[in-house]
């Protein structure tokens, strides 16, 4: 029996014995020394070459995924860094009055901030990709850092709505962006094994951030107005550059590009010498496009196609109630105070039931079920926005905030959990960007269509109402298209079981979602027959 892990490595026999060895570093880094039994030197020599190979395979997945150690330091540094990101625009809401007054702005107008700063932080991926393969992880994330606190302390000076819109929008949000795609990437490579509980665990810092930044808000609100707040704001933000410093590479500097990028040959390089400046250009565009925006996979990976398709559809309405929350409350008349504690109840109940949900989705039974876990929450989390339209009321909110903050909570925890299940964990950066690219243009003009709505209307209600059809027609999207792809698949493999065995037989059914088989993993299979038994 060969089993693989969810970095492609495998190991049997001795291999296993001296893999084994090299997760023993106290660091988190491989560490191989030779057995001593007699058999395993026996089948080295036997095996020869194709040994070495395999124990380099798993001496790579040692060094790229120690599944603890120093990626517990990671993992910290990485809810903080979300906190401060993904939960940010949310709160733009308790300052939405006062860019209205300040500006003589209407509701449309006003709501291009949240919707621009969350458009640039999922809109830069390609951006944050390059930066990536440039300088690391660590350095783009430290970048982010000072790109938002910079950005937040300029839009404390600025004068009309349109700078607003360029220095809390644009640089923040692409501030945002460098802090957060780095952060989630590096620690899909500090985790395998654990990957769905880091992931959950990671994502309660955006419920950390729903609980903080809307007290925080509101006590720098009432002492120093919207201005000084955002000065204060800008100055948190910095923090970034804290949390990028420890997330130091998994490989040495020289090789901290290799795992996301393909170095040209000196053949290649002659190559472009040779031909037109035009034609030279031509293919380096649609090199970057293949490295750092995944449309390959958009093309030829069915299932990343409909995730993405359906994730972008979802954006539309998913945030918006987040930035709208509290000016329904607070234009019904409900305390200024009141209304922010509803969105700190929304990230404590986050903040609670994450880390458990974590632990539960990494139990075996859910491995290959993800996707369907994940619909499920979003139909809930869609439907749950229609609560807003009984009424205004406080206790009615509440109800609301909870359910919400439940859905939000699985959500949360297996959005990028389905994205590393889908695609490889070495093209996960660039399909985590095309994936941000296609969410921008409905995260872009989300907000401003609600804004719209509510000045046509004058009611808030509409908005939650139209949210809830918009969310729960994406998860239902998702729910028959994923069982749609598996049933085509059972039935591709019950045609194939008439025909003799294949070398590389499927995986089971509820493991479809893990790592493709390396070579190694092929050629082993083929001389042996054996299952590969995929895990996360």
């Amino acid at each position: 029996m060969t089993q693989r892990n969810g970095t492609g490595g495998t190991s049997d026999g001795c291999l296993h014995a001296e893999a084994s060895e090299a997760f023993q570093s106290g660091n988190g880094m491989a560490r191989v020394q030779a057995p001593d039994d007699g058999d395993c030197e026996e089948e080295e020599e036997r095996r020869g070459g194709e040994n070495r190979d395999d124990l380099s395979a798993a001496v790579m997945a040692a060094d790229a995924a120690p599944d603890g150690g120093w990626g517990w330091v990671v993992l910290v540094a990485t809810i903080l860094v979300l906190a401060l990101t993904l939960a940010f625009p949310s709160c733009v809401g308790i300052f939405y009055t006062d860019l209205q007054n300040e500006f003589h702005a209407s509701n449309s107008e006003t709501s291009w901030v949240p919707s621009i700063m969350t458009s640039v932080l999922h809109a830069g991926g390609p951006f944050c990709s390059v930066l990536v393969e440039r300088l690391g992880c660590r350095a783009t994330v430290m970048l982010g850092g000072v790109l938002s606190g910079l950005g937040m302390a300029a839009s404390s000076f600025t004068t009309s709505i349109m700078e607003l819109y360029i220095t809390a929008g644009v640089i923040t949000g692409l501030g945002f962006c460098f802090s957060f795609q780095p952060a989630v990437t590096i620690l899909g490579h500090y985790f395998v094994r654990r990957r769905a509980f880091a992931n959950a665990m990671s994502s309660t810092g955006t419920a950390l951030g729903l609980c903080f930044l809307p007290f925080l808000g509101n006590y720098l609100h009432s002492e120093f107005g919207w201005r000084g707040s955002f000065l204060i704001l800008g100055a948190v933000l910095l923090n970034c550059c804290v949390c990028g410093a420890v997330m130091r590479p998994l490989q040495p500097q020289k090789h901290r590009g290799q795992p996301l990028m393909n170095h040209g040959t000196p053949n290649e390089a002659q190559q472009r010498k040779d031909t037109s400046c035009l034609r030279t250009a031509w293919r380096w565009l649609l090199a970057s496009l293949s490295k750092h925006m995944a449309l390959d996979q958009f093309c030829n990976n069915p299932r990343y196609c409909v995730y993405a398709i359906g994730i972008t559809w979802m954006m539309l309405g998913f945030v918006v109630p987040l930035i709208y929350l509290v000016p329904y409350a607070t234009t019904n008349g409900m305390d200024h105070g009141r209304a922010a504690l509803l969105l700190s109840i929304l990230g404590i109940v986050n903040i609670v039931v994450r880390p458990g949900f974590g632990v539960i989705f990494s139990m075996p039974w859910f491995k290959g079920r993800h996707i369907y876990v994940f619909s499920a929450a979003l139909l809930v989390n869609g439907l749950s926005n229609s609560i807003c339209s009984v009424g205004p009321g406080f206790s009615v909110l509440i109800v609301y905030v909870i359910i919400y903050g439940l859905s939000m909570s699985v959500v949360g925890s297996l959005m990028f959990t389905v994205l590393m299940d889908i695609v490889e964990m070495s093209r996960f950066p660039s399909a985590l960007g095309l994936l941000a690219i296609m969410e921008s243009i409905t995260l872009l003009i989300g907000p401003p269509l609600a804004g719209i709505l509510v000045d046509r209307t004058g009611q808030y209600f509409h908005v939650f109402f139209t949210c809830s059809a918009v969310v729960a027609s994406a998860a239902l999207f998702l729910i028959i298209s994923f069982y749609w792809l598996d049933k085509k698949e059972r039935a591709s493999r019950s045609q194939q079981g008439t025909n003799p065995p294949l070398p590389d037989p499927p995986g089971p059914a509820a493991c479809r979602y893990s790592s493709v088989p390396t070579e190694v993993d092929r050629d082993k299979a083929s001389a042996k027959g054996a299952d590969f038994i995929t895990s996360l």
